[in-house]
């Protein structure tokens, strides 16, 4: 075998095993889909959109938070981010975004839902997750950390006073 055949074949199974580790990657580390569900009257006047992943942290999180608030007058909608794009963040009081850091970025869902709704931004709460737990999104002011469970009511308890206040208005 020629020389600049054996660079051709290294370089083959080099990008086969790249793209074999982005699979297993992407798969291993990937959030599954949040379960979508609703907590009181649409007719409320205080309305809380909850966006979030599945993770058994990002679901505890985001059960923390429902519990705090589902006996007060507050209409919770929770969603997959996935659902974002449908959504118009005007017709909420307050917004709490929940995402992991994935691929060195936020999820697109959650860029393009920042980025569309920049005039709502002051009623937005976000928590990022990541692995080194300080990882988020250059314009916004998040709550980060990494995804344990003795992180849960941390995040929770710092997500819930942004939103008492959001709420309060």
């Amino acid at each position: 075998m020629s020389r600049k055949k054996q660079i051709v074949a290294m370089l083959l199974i080099v990008l086969g095993a790249l793209v074999v580790f982005a699979i297993w990657y992407q798969y291993t580390f990937s959030m599954d889909q949040a379960d979508a569900f609703q907590v009181n009257s649409k007719h409320y006047n205080q309305k809380l959109l909850i966006a979030t992943q599945g993770s058994e942290f990002k679901d505890s999180v985001t059960k923390h938070v429902v519990e705090h608030f589902e006996n007060d007058s507050i209409f919770i909608n929770v969603v997959d981010v996935s659902a974002l794009e449908t959504i118009d963040s005007e017709l909420y009081n307050a917004v709490l975004l929940v995402h992991t850091w994935e691929n060195w970025k936020p999820p697109i869902e959650v860029k393009t839902f920042i980025e569309k709704n920049k005039s709502d931004i002051d009623n937005m709460v976000v928590i990022t997750t990541s692995g080194e737990g300080t990882y988020k999104m250059d314009e916004i002011d998040a709550i980060t950390g990494e995804s344990k469970p003795e992180n849960v009511s941390l995040m929770a308890t710092k997500a819930i006073n942004k939103l008492e206040i959001l709420l309060k208005k």
